[in-house]
């Protein structure tokens, strides 16, 4: 699994017109799925997210987490994270895992961290032409791989 995580002081998600999704302090989740991804990336992601101290303290030094916070979260499924660039100009998706693999471990990943936040965690729609509204507050990206945890 492949994320790119944005402390945001606010974001949303429109499909056709319609907010599907908003938050105000918290965490943006792009979150990008594979065919070798599996219970443990979940696990193991769910929790690094939910613990991730990136948010500032009474002193301005990042030592909270969203969950010190109680702030809230949106995962959006993003499907290009596993862009291949390597050959050509056109970006290849093969790593991506289709809908059919996708879907089931995204919903497990967000079933996950709504039990770890102990609150409902905003969504996209998979598949959709989403459009993505946030302002990032920092600002602060972190970009986590589950097979290369650095």
């Amino acid at each position: 699994m492949r994320t790119v995580i944005q402390r945001v002081s606010k974001a949303s998600v429109t499909v056709d017109g319609n907010i599907v999704s908003s938050i105000g302090h918290g965490l943006l989740v792009l979150l990008g799925i594979e065919d070798a991804d599996g219970t443990d990336d979940i696990d193991w992601l769910a929790q690094k997210i939910a613990n991730l101290r990136i948010f500032n303290d009474e002193a301005g030094v990042m030592n909270l987490s969203v969950m010190d916070t109680r702030g809230d979260v949106i995962v959006v499924s993003q499907f290009t994270l596993h862009a291949l660039t390597k050959k050509g100009n056109r970006p290849s998706y093969i790593k991506a895992s289709k809908p059919e693999v996708a879907i089931p471990m995204y919903e497990e990943f967000v079933d996950k961290m709504e039990a770890i936040l102990g609150k409902k965690v905003g969504t996209g729609i998979f598949g959709a032409d989403m459009k993505v509204e946030l302002l990032n507050d920092g600002p602060v990206t972190i970009i986590i791989d589950t097979k290369n945890k650095e």
